[in-house]
């Protein structure tokens, strides 16, 4: 990160939060359970891919977050190394890209000490964020990451451009349905599939799930460009791009995203583009400092 603290003010503007994460073979061989070289070789595209979406938020000196899974900070050490030299925000994306939806309070305990162990390894720096494989939380995710001290998740589609701040101890009834826990310190950076790569281009018939994929370039900057100009007409807010180096970084695709980025420069400051963490971090200033005031 660039270390420029936002105040209440920014949060009261338009601004974008561009993430990725960074699966590696893990998405294909953990939560997708494929054992195939050919299925999971995808994943391995990961560093070029990489390397392609640096140069390019090089070129107009954007800042990011990269969720990365601990399976990929040690399979992939010098191109996490170059994420971190250039100063983007490192945040958590599980061990093996593992559902924690699928997974035990302690399994999924686990996976996350691991995965932190593997990132301050590599990273030199404890993640602060937290984005959940397959955008999976489980019914004990936020407790443990109040527990493991991250500040915020981006999991979860509660609200488009506004952070919110997450329950803890929601539970699901047979004959009740959702019944909301309390309201938590973690805040919540929310998500949205139209918002992502993956259902765009990346055909997928596996273990339950699928995507068509393969679809031109126009239509994911169709439907981001409708967004982004929602928002500026908004106002206010946090745009959140969710991406994925082994997808966008393919040639046709990463001649998109230039351009749908230079149509979000033509609009707005390249300083409007922030870490999570940063977004978070003021935030949570403003929000605790308004229900102090209240």
């Amino acid at each position: 990160m660039d270390g420029q603290a936002l105040n209440g003010s920014d949060v009261s503007r338009v601004r974008v939060a561009l993430t990725f994460d960074v699966d590696g073979p893990f998405s294909w061989t953990g939560s997708l359970g494929s054992a195939s070289p050919s299925i999971y070789s995808r994943g391995e595209f990961e560093p070029e891919g990489t390397q392609r979406v640096l140069r390019l938020l090089d070129e107009y000196s954007l800042t990011s977050t990269f969720f990365v899974t601990g399976g990929s900070a040690e399979l992939y050490p010098d191109t996490i190394a170059a994420i971190v030299a250039r100063g983007h925000e490192i945040g958590h994306h599980g061990w093996l890209h593992e559902h924690p939806s699928k997974s035990s309070a302690d399994q999924e305990r686990a996976a996350l000490e691991r995965g932190l162990d593997a990132l301050r390894r590599v990273c030199d720096v404890p993640p602060v964020g937290y984005r959940s494989p397959g955008w999976q939380n489980s019914l004990n995710t936020i407790r443990l990451l109040l527990e493991l001290g991250f500040e915020y998740d981006s999991s979860m589609m509660g609200s488009d451009f506004d952070l919110y701040w997450c329950r803890d101890g929601d539970r699901v009834e047979k004959n009740r349905g959702l019944v909301p826990g309390s309201v938590s310190g973690v805040v919540e950076v929310p998500v949205s599939w139209y918002l992502a790569d993956f259902p765009y281009f990346e055909p997928l018939a596996m273990n339950g799930a699928s995507f068509d994929g393969l679809q031109p370039a126009r239509n994911p900057l169709e439907t981001w460009t409708a967004e982004f100009d929602y928002l500026l007409d908004r106002g206010h807010g946090l745009f959140v791009l969710t991406l994925h180096p082994q997808v966008i970084g393919r040639g046709y695709r990463l001649r998109m995203l230039r351009e749908f980025l230079e149509r979000c420069l033509s609009r707005l400051p390249a300083a409007s583009f922030v870490s999570c963490a940063d977004y978070a971090r003021a935030w949570r200033a403003d929000n605790e400092a308004h229900t102090q005031d209240a």
